[in-house]
This record gives structure tokens, sequence and C-alpha cells, in this order.
């Protein structure tokens, strides 16, 4: 392993490698800076950009925008009181409290340091836990790999949101998409209705950043922010050796919840950082300072959500699953850059991995060493209005899309599901089943086809198989769990009303 990360570093630390991990973290800290960005439309932007880099280059810097963003979000939240990015929610409610106290600097540099240890801490765990998943998954063939992608398929439970139901609608539209074009195991051409564009599929990098880019240009149109942040000096970013003491358990404690809760599909991340903050509230001697600028309550989230952007990366890496629709896009980049998600990607590509590992040990010390001082600069970017802003993200999106395939056709479905995403997010349908659907439907499709020509058609032999077994059965859980859960919420709702309803009436 020491060796293998040896290398990995001598291929990360290469001229290109080092200029994109630099590159990656910085980008997605001003993406995690930005309101209502984050880093599932900042990857979508960005993903054609990385057409033509090397395969392990363009992962590098797409997964420094990952968890880069994850800082950026911070820096408003303390500075502004207004979260960049959803995972800085809860740091926004002791953060901003010490800003307004004159400990903006404390506030910064704790979740400084408590972002670089729980960064670190997730790596180290990566490269531990990932090639233990992958030996056992290297057992794999068709059978157990058609119940893997079942099972991947339905995590859009837990990528839901609000409803099921619409949920689950998306992940139709998602499989549609997926069947468009050749069949992956006799390969006929299907539903190209004589479109010659048509005939190898929807092309995955128009979709999904009309989905996620264009949608968000469409909704956010017209809008700035102009709210004046409160100013620190560099010299007042470092906590006080009281501050460190305070913290130092709560960033250990985020971390390990971070760590576990990344990995898990749906929310980890953002579910992370509120379990965190509830279990620091909990044990600390002084409850009712949180809320009115506890150290702990920055420090602990902080940590969670920078460590579970790192966890995330495990069963992406390891069996070709994404836990989140940050993942999934990631899921796809190494699709189109001729990567075969799965346990195969590690045994074919060990180079490619352990370049990653390094290059996020190589991303988490330059965050810490680039962000501290540019915290002004990126706090000042919030006065950019956003009229200038959307040309910037459609010219960088438009000629991403054109070069990636070299097609005005291309262009077109940019604009049509640009269009789309935007009626979609107006009426609350969730656009990651959609994505994740059509990223895992051909694998999920040439599975099954193998798996049927191996056994001559019997499916029974999907039972009969014990890891396969293990994974339709896991999956029947999930979706059973998923329902019950849902018609819960609905029933608690519907009591939530009909007592509203009952007391009016008792008014009247």
């Amino acid at each position: 392993m020491i060796e293998s990360l040896v290398d990995g570093f001598g291929v990360a630390l290469s001229a290109q490698n080092l200029l994109f991990v630099f590159l990656g973290v910085l980008l997605g800290t001003i993406i995690g800076v930005i309101p209502g960005l984050g880093p599932t439309a900042g990857i979508a932007i960005l993903l054609p950009l990385t057409f033509g880099l090397p395969p392990e280059t363009a992962i590098i810097m797409l997964a420094g925008v990952f968890y880069g963003s994850q800082y950026g979000g911070s820096t408003t939240s303390i500075l502004l009181n207004l979260p960049g990015e959803a995972t800085s929610v809860v740091t926004a409610i002791d953060g901003h409290e010490m800003a307004k106290q004159g400990r903006a600097g404390a506030a910064l540099g704790i979740s400084a340091i408590g972002s670089f240890i729980a960064g670190t801490c997730a790596v180290v765990g990566l490269m531990v836990v990932t090639p233990l998943l992958v030996q056992v998954a290297l057992e794999f063939g068709p059978h157990e790999f058609f119940g893997l992608m079942l099972l991947g398929l339905t995590m859009v439970a837990y990528l839901a949101g609000g409803s099921l139901s619409k949920a689950v609608l998306m992940a139709l539209v998602g499989l549609m998409l997926a069947t468009i074009g050749a069949d992956p195991v006799t390969g006929t051409t299907r539903f190209a209705f004589g479109n010659l564009n048509l005939i190898d599929g929807v092309a995955f990098l128009p979709v999904v950043t009309g989905l996620f880019a264009f949608s968000e240009v469409l909704i956010s149109f017209g809008s700035s922010v102009s709210t004046e942040p409160i100013r620190t000096r560099f010299r007042e970013l470092w906590p006080s050796v009281a501050d460190v003491k305070e913290s130092i358990g709560a960033i250990f404690r985020g971390t390990g919840i971070g760590f576990v809760l990344g990995a898990l599909p749906g929310a980890g991340v953002l579910v992370s950082t509120f379990l965190s903050y509830g279990l620091e509230k909990r044990i600390s001697k002084n409850p009712k300072k949180f809320g009115k600028g506890a150290i702990q309550g920055v420090a602990g989230p902080e940590s969670a959500n920078n460590a579970a952007a790192g966890s995330a990366l495990v069963p992406l890496l390891a069996l070709g699953i994404p836990s989140s629709v940050v993942t999934a896009l990631m899921l796809g980049a190494l699709i189109l850059h001729g990567m075969r998600p799965g346990p195969a990607l590690i045994a074919d590509n060990p180079d490619f991995f352990w370049a990653l590992v390094a290059s996020l040990y190589i991303g988490n010390a330059v965050l810490l060493a680039l962000n501290l001082p540019l915290v002004g600069v990126f706090a000042s970017m919030l006065r950019v209005p956003y009229r200038i802003l959307w040309p910037i993200i459609m010219m960088f999106s438009l000629v991403g899309v054109f070069a990636a395939g070299q097609s005005v056709f291309d262009l077109g479905v940019f604009v049509f599901f640009g269009v789309l995403g935007w009626v979609l997010r107006l009426n609350d349908y969730p656009l990651a089943p959609l994505v994740l659907a059509m990223v895992l439907g051909p694998f999920l499709e040439r599975s099954l086809g193998q798996a049927l020509i191996i056994s001559n058609g019997d499916l029974l032999d999907f039972l009969r198989r014990p890891i396969s077994a293990v994974m339709l059965g896991l999956a029947l859980a999930v979706v059973v769990s998923s329902a019950f859960l849902f018609a819960k919420e609905r029933r608690k709702e519907r009591g939530g009303l009909g007592e509203l309803l009952h007391e009016v009436h008792q008014d009247e």
C-alpha cells in the first residue's frame, strides 16, 4: 500500500496534475462561495472542459471541485450568514454569531483546520477501505453485477426529496433515455427514429450540463447578492490555543460521523452536519451556548462535511455505485473518459486510483494554504452581479458541450434539457434520480442480458448465487422500507392537517 501510494504521488506531483489539483480546489472554493451554485452545478459546468484530458487528470480536478466546494460554503456562512452550499447551513448558526462578536477569524481558522484534519483522515480511510471492498467485489459475475446495479438504482428512494412517486418517475425517464441507441447485447438500434445522431444514444454530457448548469441560469437569472460581508484580517485568522482545545474533540467526532454517513446513499454529507451539531450540543457542558457562538458548532459540522465528501468516493470507486448526484456526475465523467465503473476500475487501473488518493492529500494541503489568505477575495465575489456571471457560465457550457461531441445536435440537446430541468425544478421534481438511472441503465441492461445468456434464460439462477441473492434482497428491502417510510410521513402530514382543521372548526 505504501509503495502504491508513493507511486501515486509520483503521478499526482507531475506538473500537469499538480496544476489541475490547484485549479480544482480553487474553482471548488469559488463554487462553494457563490450561493445556490454548489458542487453539482459546478461539476456539470466544468465537466465538458475535462474532455481531452487524461482520465486521472480530469477526475483529480473534479474531485478537487467537490471537496473544495465543501470548504468554500463556510466562508459566506460565517461572514454573511449566507450558506453558499447546503452543507454549510449548520455552520452559519454559530459561525455567523462568532463573526458578529468579532471572532470571524477564529471561526474561519477552526473551519479550515477541521476541514484539513477531516479531509486527511477521510483519505486514509478511502485508501484502506476501498481496496478491501474491491477484493470482495472481484468475485462478481454478470448475475452479481446485475444485483449490484439494481441495488444502486433503488438509491433513487434516498434521492427523492419530498416525493417518492416523482423520484420514481424521474428514474423511469432516465432509463428511457438509456435505452436509446444500440442494444448493449445484440447491437440492434432502438428508438433512434431514423436520426443518425441517436444511433449511439443520447450523449450524457449535454443532458447533465443542461439539466444542472443551464437550468441554474434560468432559475437564478437576474439575481444578485449585495450583502456586505463582515471583514477580517489575515493575522486574526488563527484560533487561540483555548479555541483549539475546545474544538479538537468536535473535529474528530465530526470526522467519524462524516466518514460513515458520507458513504451511504442520499444526503449523507448534509445529514452528517446536522447529526454532528446535534451530538456536540447534547454532550456539551454548556448547551445554551450553542446558537450564540459556540466554536464546537463550527468545528464539528465543518469536519463532518469534509470527511463525508471524501468517503463518498468509496462506493463510487470500489463498486461503481454513486451515493449522491455529485458522485453520479463523477461516475459519468469516468465513463466519458473510458474508465469502467466498478471493481475492475481499481484492478485494471491501479495507477489511476493511487494517483487520485495522492491528489486528495495534496488538495487538502492546498486548500488550507489557499483559503485562509484569500478569504477576503472570495467574500468580495459575492458583490459580482449575476448578470455578469451567467454569460460566463453559458459560455463555458456551450463551448464544452460542442467541443466534446463536435455536434450541433448536442447543443440542441443541451438547450432542451436545460429548459426541461428548469420546469422540473420549478415543480419540485428531483433531477438526481434521472441522472442516476441514465448512468446505471446501460450497465444494468448489459449485465441482465449476459446473465440470461449464461443461464439460458433461467431467472431463478439469480437466487441460486449467494452474492446475487443478497444484492436482490437488499434492493427489495430498500424499496419496501422506503415505501413504508414515505407512507408513514404522508399519514403524519395528513394527521397534522386534520388536527389543524379540527382546531379551526372549534375556533369557529
